[in-house]
């Protein structure tokens, strides 16, 4: 179960006096997502997403709910939040912050195919070009920093493989992150999460139409390339092995790439940026697992696939290297 924090209709009909979106025709929690508490609303004025905040704060959220209303706003297919009669974007349910958004078309692709990442690969070089001009700044909080920060707190829990494979992944990190070359690479607000699940698919008659992008709250200011990273990481596999699917990738770089080419330095450090990508998501599954929240209601993810996942990344720049 995913709804932490229940809502009744009378606590609901209260809730909505702030806004403007008419009466109330249908409310149903989401069985679904591990983060927050979320319910899909239908009004007399059209379909959306309430979302009550388990961790994030009244002062966090604005950069989150701010990027999606700037992207709404560049036609970027996002959930758009819905503003209060006060013009806020969020209140208060039960002392947690909640919004409203709104709703977007279709289902998540779990078995995508080549196709799917054409459309996946234009629409997020769309978003990172229409956040050029967004003037707020906080960076992807799940970053090198983190990964620094958190190791301790698992690195007992691992063999002596895994061990020696997260410490020189994380030093080759870190010369990464301070090269000159990795300081050259143009960056803004990016997803940093753009997994299969958090992607719709509309399924019409001859093909599927990009829904949109969803669950932004892991979002953040990084390297375009990381975000591309992160999505290959994802998109781009085979699940069992983390083995990269050539056909998939290649869309999906060609398709991002007529909106947004890469640099010289993006081209150098692709491989780079893919074991970054599976850092980040391998750190934060280990310390899930190992070090899980109070009352957690949701079994952790596996971490073994993104420590696969790395060890696929790493063959691949030993195999180049000696090439």
């Amino acid at each position: 179960m995913a709804v932490f924090t229940p809502v009744t209709d009378a606590e609901l009909g209260d809730w909505l006096q702030h806004y403007d979106l008419g009466d109330i025709v249908e409310f149903r929690g989401i069985q679904s997502g591990i983060e927050n508490s979320n319910f899909f609303l239908t009004t007399t004025h059209g379909e959306y997403v309430l979302t009550i905040f388990e961790k994030l704060t009244a002062t966090q959220l604005p950069f989150y709910l701010d990027l999606m209303r700037h992207l709404a706003s560049h036609r970027v297919p996002v959930p758009d939040p819905m503003p209060r009669r006060d013009g806020a974007l969020f209140g208060l349910i039960h002392g947690k912050p909640a919004a409203i958004v709104t709703k977007l078309e279709g289902a998540p692709e779990m078995a995508p195919t080549p196709a799917h990442c054409i459309e996946v690969g234009q629409m997020l070089a769309r978003l990172h070009l229409a956040g050029r001009d967004f003037p707020q700044h906080q960076p992807n909080l799940r970053s090198l920093s983190w990964w620094r920060e958190n190791l301790p707190a698992i690195i007992d829990c691992l063999s002596d493989a895994q061990r020696e494979l997260i410490e020189s992944e994380l030093a080759h990190q870190g010369a990464f992150f301070g090269s000159a070359d990795y300081a050259s690479l143009p960056g803004g607000p990016c997803h940093c999460d753009l997994f299969r699940d958090n992607v719709l698919f509309a399924h019409g008659i001859e093909h599927a139409r990009l829904g949109g992008f969803f669950d932004f709250y892991f979002a953040g200011v990084d390297k375009w390339l990381f975000d591309v990273a992160v999505t290959v990481n994802d998109w781009c596999i085979d699940l069992e092995t983390g083995v990269l699917d050539a056909a998939r990738v290649d869309a999906l770089l060609r398709a991002y790439q007529t909106v947004r080419p890469f640099t010289p330095e993006e081209e150098r450090h692709w491989n780079d940026m893919l074991r970054a990508g599976a850092m980040r998501f391998w750190v934060s599954r280990l310390y899930d697992f190992h070090r899980p929240r109070e009352a957690q209601m949701l079994k952790a993810h596996d971490p073994g696939h993104f420590e696969r996942i790395l060890r696929e990344r790493v063959k691949a720049a030993s195999l180049s290297a000696h090439r």
